[in-house]
């Protein structure tokens, strides 16, 4: 079976789980800590070098503020679940310089190693891809090479999987997403079950990867 070398994970339909449930609205991100674990357990068992997670973007900072504040803690949550799973090279992206990133991920935007690492693990935390190709950029407003955005350290993607039934990346890793193949699960991401990700990776198995060839 073919496999892809790096899956990015879109976690998308917390908030419409939520009131499916009759819930506030706020209430789904926790809904989704334990489906980010279930998936990343998944990958290693798929023996998948690297997966990213779309934690919560530069946009999502302009949702009420009770909204904002849980999938912040989610996303705190979600990163020491991973690091305590262990076995995992961790890494967090995204602007730190902005009020809306959580201080308690700061020591996670340097790869920190866990145990011995089994697959390397991205997450994106108040992302934006402006942000991201603002790094291209020098001070003096001269081009840079592509590979110096901020998100550099992770490579290109292979799959990206989006609950929710919704198609659209959202702005991700605009420039690592560029050969991707997009696969839609209709499930809500709280609802998440085993069978998506492996039908993700059955469908990715037949698709003919050109790369423009």
């Amino acid at each position: 079976m073919r496999l892809p070398k790096h899956i990015a994970i879109i976690p998308d339909g917390n908030r419409r789980w939520a009131v499916q449930h009759r819930l506030n609205k706020q209430d789904g991100y926790e809904k989704g800590l334990n489906p980010g674990l279930k998936v990343l357990r998944k990958a290693k068992a798929y023996h998948i070098p690297e997966i990213t997670y779309y934690g919560f973007t530069t946009d999502n900072c302009k949702r009420p503020k009770v909204q904002q504040e849980a999938f912040k803690k989610a996303c705190v949550d979600a990163v020491k679940m991973i690091e305590e799973e262990g076995n995992v090279s961790l890494l967090v992206v995204g602007d730190t310089v902005s009020a809306n990133f959580p201080e308690e991920l700061l020591e996670y935007t340097s790869r920190k190693i866990i145990g011995t690492p089994e697959i390397k693990v991205n997450f994106l935390v108040n992302y934006g891809w402006e942000w991201d190709l603002s790094g291209i950029a020098g001070q003096s407003g001269e081009k840079k090479l592509a590979s110096e955005v901020y998100s550099s350290d992770i490579s290109r993607i292979d799959l990206v999987i989006r609950w929710g039934n919704m198609r659209r990346l959202s702005g991700m890793l605009p420039v690592q997403s560029v050969y991707a193949d997009f696969y839609v699960v209709e499930n809500l991401w709280p609802d998440y079950t085993e069978q998506d990700f492996d039908k993700a990776i059955l469908w990715y198995d037949k698709q003919d990867v050109t790369l423009g060839g």
